[in-house]
């Protein structure tokens, strides 16, 4: 995860892979891709807007007060831990607004400067300035990262694809 993107070698998605038969947004380089039991299909020369609403974001000092306080509970055996946090995609395209339900793939938050730069990422796609590609190749180069990147290099990836052309 990077930001609002979820990268695997079957692609990149906003938010996490959806389980079927629940919907999710696949980012391709042709276009964002609705899949889920109303598959939609869309080319990038087609979106006028995109993005993520509901991103749970905090500050670096209130995503650890949650994890410490998640660990303190669960020392005392108080803690169940939450299911997803839902975002929504919307879409903007042929006139056409869409939405659709995703989960967050950050385990309590992203940072603010996460979604911040997510969107500014998302609206140079839609702009046709770049392309998830980046994410892909990214992924590929590093032979398939596993675990969980800090928020400093994920910052770090999502301000450089920015700045790719």
């Amino acid at each position: 995860m990077v930001g609002l993107f979820w990268i695997q070698s079957g692609g990149t998605y906003l938010g996490t892979p959806p389980v079927p038969p629940a919907p999710g947004v696949l980012l391709s380089a042709t276009g964002p891709l609705v899949v889920g039991p109303d598959p939609q299909e869309t080319l990038w020369s087609d979106v006028r807007d995109l993005r993520v609403t509901e991103a749970p974001a905090r500050s670096t000092a209130a995503r650890w007060a949650a994890r410490a306080a998640s660990v303190a509970a669960a020392a005392l055996n108080a803690w169940t831990p939450p299911g997803p946090v839902e975002m929504t995609v919307v879409m903007t395209a042929g006139g056409h607004e869409t939405t659709t339900p995703v989960f967050s793939g950050a385990s309590s938050a992203y940072t603010e400067r996460e979604v911040d730069l997510s969107h500014g990422l998302l609206a140079r796609f839609v702009r046709g300035e770049s392309s998830p590609a980046v994410m892909s190749d990214w992924w590929n180069a590093e032979q398939q990262p596993d675990g969980a990147l800090p928020s400093r290099h994920r910052e770090a990836l999502l301000e450089s694809w920015l700045h790719m052309g």
